[in-house]
């Protein structure tokens, strides 16, 4: 009797252990494997002022990802390129997803610090235009997909500048006639220099000094003329009166173009054509997700409330189509093929051409400011002079009130 107890005993123990296990792995095999009992983050690094974020009526982008799919964003933003590359070579962080320009895209490749992209994850990529696809700076279409895209203009206030529209070129920011009314690029050395070789007749992606040295000069000689390097106080600053003229992106139009006061043109002799694209670093910690985050930035009812916000010309005529007609049919947005056909993009160039351009940048803001800065010596040299006297005499008349108390 006590034996078949035992047995039985034994036969209920082994039972419950065996479904304790079978419970374990079924709940592992459901709640292993789902991502939203992760928590996944990806790290989004963008531009600034470069996604709908939900304000002007607009869908807000990241969150309508994360409400889709669990995953969540982690979303921060940089100045420019270069900013980017310092960032992704010097930080502890590990980015999913940047969003570089073609040039810097080009250099990435090179350095093997972006990593060929899986397009089965990102089929939107599908209803990208033809002409951007196998560009320049990514020939083989594997590590990049287009976001946006957009031209280098000139903003203008139309009650001080009075040339003639259609006339207007690189060269009126040489025009004496403006002098104090002119500003020019804060954080770009290529851009900067570009406006100079533009109006050289010079390419903007020559490697030769002795271009890049002929327009880091006519940078020094147009100083005089500055009212200001800046960036995004451009348009304070043209609107209210304070400039007249500042070249910069062609997306601000839009976002300007209810101040009638502000005119804008493309010369008509050419500019810089730039893409900003979407990269996944090599390093990233989360391939599949960033590559889903790329699809969904790519599916044409979320890019038609994206660049609705951000104004940025789309890569996508699907999309296009779907705008606002006044901004779609627009040649001050969406230049002519005749202008494009004179634009050109950045080319990656070689480091010690770079290293040049920032040199050369740098020499033409300190050459700028010489005679400013002698004059500023002069003064604090004058300074230190007259309090070394007013000491000397100080202690001069404690010796003087010393010995006449003894």
């Amino acid at each position: 009797m006590k034996n078949i107890k035992l047995i039985i005993r034994n036969k209920v123990f082994l039972f419950v252990f065996v479904a304790v296990i079978l419970v374990f792995l079924f709940l592992k095999s459901i709640f292993g494997n789902c991502q939203s009992f992760k928590k996944i983050t990806i790290n989004v690094y963008n531009w600034g002022n470069h996604i709908s974020d939900g304000s002007n009526g607009y869908l807000d982008v990241n969150a309508e990802f994360e409400k889709r799919t669990g995953i969540q964003v982690n979303y921060t933003t940089y100045l420019d390129n270069e900013s980017l590359f310092a960032k992704l070579n010097g930080s502890s962080t590990k980015y999913d997803v940047i969003f570089p320009s073609d040039y810097m895209i080009a250099k990435l490749i090179e350095k093997d610090m972006i990593t060929k992209l899986d397009f089965n994850m990102i089929k939107n990529a599908s209803t990208i235009d033809k002409e951007f696809l196998n560009p320049q700076y990514d020939p083989t279409n594997e590590y990049s997909v287009p976001y946006t895209w957009g031209v280098i203009g000139i903003f203008y206030n139309k009650k001080i500048v009075d040339d003639p529209k259609e006339k207007i070129d690189w060269d009126i920011f040489w025009n004496p006639k403006y002098k104090g009314k002119i500003l020019m690029f804060e954080n770009s050395p290529r851009d900067a220099l570009a406006l100079s070789l533009l109006k050289l007749k010079l390419s903007i992606n020559t490697t030769k000094i002795e271009d890049l040295q002929r327009a880091a000069q006519e940078m020094i000689n147009q100083r005089p003329l500055i009212n200001s390097y800046v960036s995004e106080q451009v348009f304070d600053k043209i609107g209210s009166g304070e400039a007249a003229l500042a070249p910069y992106y062609s997306d601000a139009y839009i976002v300007n173009s209810k101040n009638e006061d502000i005119g804008f043109v493309v010369p008509k002799s050419g500019t810089n054509k730039f893409v900003n694209a979407m990269c996944v670093p090599k390093d990233s910690n989360h391939k599949k997700e960033a590559m889903q985050y790329i699809n969904f930035i790519c599916n044409p009812d979320i890019a038609v409330e994206n660049i609705s916000h951000v104004a940025y010309c789309t890569p996508q005529s699907v999309v296009r189509k779907r705008l606002d007609p006044k901004v779609a049919n627009s040649e001050l947005v969406y230049p002519s093929k005749e202008i494009l056909s004179k634009s050109f993009t950045y080319k990656n160039l070689p480091d010690d051409i770079n290293i040049a351009v920032n040199n050369l940048w740098l020499k033409t803001r300190i050459d700028g400011y010489n005679g400013k800065l002698k004059l500023i010596l002069i003064f604090l040299i004058f300074i230190l002079l007259y309090f070394t006297i007013l000491i000397y005499k100080f202690i001069k008349k404690r010796k003087e009130f010393k010995l006449y108390e003894f």
